[in-house]
């Protein structure tokens, strides 16, 4: 540190006398941060607020009641909170990165064959239940 000699006191209240601001000139000529929309909606949502859970008084966030009360709401079978409710999950799914389930591996030629067969069987059931049902209609026309 330099050791000028000072005939002033510097402290609170008492700048250095080289520095003070100019008559007119704020500190802070850009003025206050400016805040945005999506700043000042977390600030809200992150505000505190007290409510009664299971017969106890907690301190919870605002944004935890909205998400119990939306939920409890599509449990008593309130379709538009529900759909709501199904709304955000999917948001906030597509946000995760899981938006939907995995691509399925592909078949296997066994796979391929094996599916092949069970359809084949399939419709020859059906074609068979067809046929049955068909006999059965022409029996009852034929009798009456």
């Amino acid at each position: 540190m330099s050791e000028a000699k000072r005939d002033y006191e510097i402290g609170y209240g008492k700048p250095p006398r080289g520095r003070p601001f100019q008559k007119g000139q704020s500190g802070n000529p850009r003025g206050p941060r400016r805040k945005d929309l999506s700043s000042l909606l977390i600030a809200a949502l992150n505000e505190p607020v007290y409510a009664t859970i299971d017969g106890k008084r907690r301190k919870i966030t605002k944004r935890q009641a909205i998400i119990t009360q939306m939920v409890n709401e599509s449990a008593s079978a309130n379709l538009r909170a529900t759909k709501m409710l199904f709304d955000l999950m999917k948001e906030v799914e597509h946000k995760a990165g899981s938006a939907g389930p995995p691509e399925p591996e592909k078949l296997t030629a066994t796979d391929r064959e094996i599916v092949e067969l069970f359809v084949a069987r399939l419709r020859r059931q059906i074609a068979t239940e067809a046929a049955e049902a068909a006999a059965a209609a022409t029996a009852a026309g034929q009798t009456a």
